[in-house]
């Protein structure tokens, strides 16, 4: 889990494609439409798409009418793995912080 997680953190630090995603995460886009969204040429666009199909962060598929055209799709395990991963950390420090709360309130009565 760990190596998925560095890796959506990875392919994610790029803001054209942390935008990809939001606008995915909206619902499905072709190519063209991602690109005008982002202000980013064609060729930019198919890039950062490679990256992230290869980082299984998305899909694609390809209409059946018209075999130029795909259809890209945000996939939804690698958002579950990261934040599962941040539910992990986030009960870690509430853990740290009732710690320290206790220790505090001890060190109040004392």
């Amino acid at each position: 889990m760990a190596d998925d997680v560095d890796r959506f953190f990875e392919v994610l630090a790029d803001p054209t494609r942390r935008q990809v995603v939001r606008l995915l995460g909206e619902g499905p886009q072709r190519a063209g439409r991602l690109a005008a969204a982002t202000g980013t040429s064609a060729p930019a666009m198919s890039r950062h798409l490679r990256i992230l199909l290869s980082a299984d962060l998305i899909t694609d598929e390809r209409v059946p009418d018209d075999a130029r055209v795909r259809i890209f799709r945000l996939r939804q395990e690698p958002v579950v793995a990261v934040q599962a991963w941040l539910d992990q950390v986030q009960a870690h420090w509430q853990e740290q912080l009732g710690a320290f709360k206790k220790h505090i309130e001890r060190e109040e009565t004392s």
